[in-house]
């Protein structure tokens, strides 16, 4: 999973996203149909922090990330996140390297892509 932390996301942010990650259901069950969640195929997440997920395209041709926080306080969220997504999964997600330049491979099964915004929880 991807996860961007934005500049004002508080702790409790990072707690709901783990919740919503924890239970959402997007693995197939036994008739391929997406019902059972991480926990309870006893799977793993692998996080990865990706400010550009906050890139603004609004205005001209380069994007802005000026709704990207800053390690200061992006850092301590998203090792909060960690932290939450392990209590709620019960196994400790592998992780990217904060501000790391990371060569990431992904395989989309389906393709599905899923957004989950905590300032949006509807």
């Amino acid at each position: 999973m991807l996860v961007g932390v934005e500049v004002g996301d508080a702790a409790a942010d990072a707690e709901w996203l783990a919740g919503k990650v924890a239970q959402m259901r997007i693995f197939a069950d036994s008739d391929g149909k997406m019902n059972l969640s991480v926990r309870e195929i006893e799977g793993s997440v692998l996080v990865v922090s990706q400010f550009t997920l906050l890139a603004d395209t609004r205005k001209g041709n380069r994007p802005s990330f000026v709704r990207a926080a800053r390690p200061p306080e992006a850092v301590p969220l998203y090792e909060h996140f960690l932290a939450m997504l392990e209590q709620q999964t019960g196994r400790p997600p592998a992780r990217g390297v904060f501000a790391a330049d990371m060569q990431v491979q992904l395989v989309n099964d389906g393709p599905v892509t899923i957004v989950c915004d905590s300032r949006q929880r509807e």
